[in-house]
């Protein structure tokens, strides 16, 4: 077994956790414009995604191995899927309106991409 050099990404300095930070405080903005009883279903949704994202990055990090790493990138990676979708159901629901999330959906189709990236740098 090759061993990961973790040095090289520890979490605070990779742009994709940078960014990942962007989008929670985004989807914490984002939130207080949801009616009150979405506190405990889709508000609670949205922000545990988010904050996914972030941890996931962080703890991947610490991985020995790359492949260790590549499987919480891939849990990032389907953390952010998970908030663009409970964004759209916001939207189908009239909580929100599109141009509430124009920013966020930037950081999000970005953040994914970034993600892609940094999965095949370590492989």
């Amino acid at each position: 077994m090759v061993k990961f050099d973790f040095k090289n990404y520890r979490f605070e300095n990779l742009e994709v956790w940078k960014l990942s930070m962007q989008i929670v405080h985004e989807v914490y903005k984002l939130v207080k414009k949801f009616p009150r009883d979405e506190i405990f279903s889709l508000i609670d949704q949205l922000k545990r995604a988010a904050i996914s994202i972030v941890l996931n990055i962080a703890e991947g990090s610490g991985q020995l191995t790359a492949k260790g790493f590549a499987v919480y990138l891939h849990r990032s990676k389907s953390s952010a899927l998970e908030c663009v979708a409970c964004i759209k159901i916001a939207i189908q629901e009239n909580f929100i309106v599109e141009k509430d999330v124009e920013l966020l959906n930037q950081l999000l189709q970005e953040e994914y991409f970034k993600i892609i990236a940094l999965e095949k740098s370590i492989k």
